[in-house]
Order: C-alpha cells, then structure tokens, then sequence
C-alpha cells in the first residue's frame, strides 16, 4: 500500500535517483520530470498527491510551472527545492504558490519531514489505528492499551509509527534507523532492537511470545494487526 504518489522534478541526474530511491523507501510512488515541460505534461496526465519541484530547469523554469498549475488547481501541495536560498527568492517562490521551500544542499531526513508535514495538512490527520488491545491515535501522537495511556519515549513512539505506517511489509533496521534516527550504522543497529523489546514489555500481552510486533529473522520487524 502506497503512502501518496510524489512526482519529483528535477533536472540533476544524482539528485532525482537520491530522491527517487529515499522516497521509494518510506513507501511512497514516485514519478518524474526532467525538464518543465515534461512536469506539466505529468500534471496534466494523472496528478500526484505532492510535487517536489526544482526551480532551474531546462525548456520551462520551475516558477513558470509551478504559476501553470496554480491556475488550474491551489489543493496540490508542492515544495520547491533550489540552489538559489536567498530571502527574496523564497518569498518569490512562496508568492507564486509553493507551499514550502528548501535549499540546496539539503538534508534528506529534512526533505521527508516537510515531505510528511504536507501530505498531512493536506490529507488532514491521520486516521487512528489499532492492534490487540492497542490503539494509536496519530492525531495526538498517543498511545492508548485498553482505556490506559502507555508512556513511550519519542524515539519507541517514532519507531511505532514507523512500524504502523509500513505495516503492508517487512521493514529492514537501516529503515528504521534512517527514518527515526537519521543515519545509519551497523553499530547503531542494536538500538533499533531495544526500542523493540521495549515496545513488546509496554504493548504486547506477552512479550516473549510477541504477537504483533514480530521479528522476520534475517529481514527485518513488522508490525502484524
């Protein structure tokens, strides 16, 4: 099950795989366009639930297209990457209808947090799910068992999420550690492995014989309703 469909307009061949690859990882379906007009082209076939969409590009530039579509359409979240960051340039950009607007170079971790902040404003909040005796309510970042909050630290609860949002699949611990720490080490892999026991002693009804939060051996976690 795909998290949205996210067309990526940028013209760098190094840049699109990054963006391609990262977004493709945390769930998402990823179109592209290499130039301005094949982006309208995109839009105007099926239209994406995002567009990340650089400014300069070949044939048509990243603002003549972004004032295209805003005379079709103001719904359609869209984040302007650019290697121009001065004050006026972003105020530009924002004036002609970007939602939000990120330089280069620019973090990864970064890009899917404004990436996630859009979809959510634009989709509204996410729909609370539930598991066992669990139940998740997104809206407010809590965890309820039973009729009881269950205190998580940040990180088991960002773990939780991540686990409840790829829950369709297997999901490997340089996943997690990328999503939720940021950076990934086989060093730092044990960490992924604590929050997990954690999450098992505070959620599962016996967390020896896990019944929700499973182990894959040689793969990975997943998180089974």
């Amino acid at each position: 099950m795909s998290r949205g469909r996210i067309l990526v307009v940028e013209d760098d061949a190094a840049i699109l795989e990054a963006l391609r690859e990262k977004l493709r990882l945390e769930g998402y379906e990823v179109i592209s366009a290499r130039d301005g007009e094949e982006a309208r082209d995109r839009l105007a076939d099926v239209p994406p639930d995002l567009v990340i969409l650089d400014l300069m590009l070949p044939k048509l530039d990243g603002l003549s297209v972004l004032k295209w579509l805003r005379k079709r359409t103001a719904e359609l979240p869209v984040l302007i990457l650019s290697a121009r960051g001065r004050e006026e340039e972003k105020v530009e950009g924002l004036r002609a209808g970007a939602d939000d607007y990120l330089a280069k170079p620019f973090g990864l971790k970064e890009l899917m947090a404004r990436v996630e902040a859009l979809l959510r404003r634009a989709r509204g909040p996410e729909e609370d799910f539930a598991f066992g005796e669990v139940r998740v309510d997104f809206q407010r970042r809590k965890v309820f068992r039973g009729r009881e909050e269950v205190v998580l630290s940040r990180k088991e609860l960002e773990v939780l999420l991540f686990l409840v949002r790829h829950r369709e699949r297997i999901v490997r611990r340089e996943e997690i550690l990328d999503s939720v720490w940021g950076y990934f080490a086989s060093s730092a892999e044990r960490a992924v492995d604590f929050h997990i026991l954690n999450l098992r002693k505070k959620l599962e009804p016996d967390p020896a014989s896990p019944r929700h939060i499973l182990t894959r051996h040689g793969l990975g976690f997943q998180l089974v309703p």
